[in-house]
């Protein structure tokens, strides 16, 4: 009979045991329930703030510029670019900035088409190109800023396949510039017959602020952008090219100063 209880007590010990832990099982797996949930529900809020600052909806890079015109759910490489002046070296001319940025698909102001430099009192008109769209921007900016009055023109070249006078420097070296440079345009199968105006660079894509006017047909690879052809005032570049140069060669300063008085846009 003792026997009897004492197995009893033990069983009713062991079938205590069982539900204790049969309780602690079942709070586990409700606990880990709770975490799934929590859990998932902690990544879909990252996700969708993840995808809002991609948007930008909140405020992720509010000084991203959007293109007028351009679809705002677009990916980025699909608006159209910008015209994209780079910091490059320090400007001949202090607290001068960059051109203001334009989307050329999508201007709502046109550029000038028309130029006026004057040589030494006399004026040369040029009609710009709408195929070098950031060019024209730049020069519009330049000259509203009075950068080039009063400028030197540093170089005349007058070999029988190089004929131009090169301005646009106002430290009459040759190698300043306005502290910012961009890319070619209009250079897909250019020529520089007389009567060209195009950029002058130190490589692919560095224009600058220095051009070259050819008076007369030159042969050069396509690598200087286009933006203009000479209407007017040919006459005044040949006979400042007449004169030679200064040194008696085909390449140097000319013998005859050259001061780009103004330049004016319209």
């Amino acid at each position: 009979m003792a026997q009897s209880a004492k197995q009893r007590r033990r069983e009713l010990a062991r079938q205590h045991i069982e539900r204790q832990q049969a309780r602690r099982a079942e709070e586990a797996q409700k606990r880990r329930k709770i975490g799934l949930v929590v859990g998932g529900a902690i990544v879909v809020v990252a996700l969708v703030i993840g995808t809002l600052l991609v948007s930008g909806a909140l405020g992720g890079d509010d000084e991203s510029p959007v293109a007028s015109g351009t679809d705002p759910s677009a990916p980025a490489d699909a608006a159209a670019a910008t015209c994209d002046y780079r910091t490059s070296g320090e400007s001949a001319v202090p607290n001068l900035g960059t051109p203001p940025a334009i989307d050329p698909a999508a201007l709502t102001t046109p550029l000038p088409t028309t130029a006026t430099l004057t040589l030494n009192g006399a004026p040369v008109t040029v009609t710009l190109d709408t195929g070098a769209p950031c060019t024209v921007n730049s020069l519009a900016f330049l000259a509203a800023a009075g950068y080039y009055d009063g400028t030197t023109c540093h170089r005349l070249t007058t070999s029988d396949s190089l004929k131009v006078l090169q301005c646009g420097d106002p430290t009459g070296g040759g190698s300043g510039g306005p502290g910012y440079e961009y890319d070619n345009e209009n250079t897909d199968g250019a020529t520089y017959p007389a009567g060209t105006v195009a950029m002058a660079n130190a490589g692919a894509n560095t224009n600058g602020s220095q051009f070259f006017l050819v008076y007369g047909d030159s042969q050069l690879p396509p690598d200087y952008t286009v933006f203009g052809q000479i209407t007017t005032g040919l006459d005044v570049i040949t006979g400042i090219a007449d004169g030679g140069t200064d040194n008696g060669s085909t390449d140097g300063a000319p013998i005859q100063p050259v001061t780009l008085d103004s330049v004016t846009t319209a």
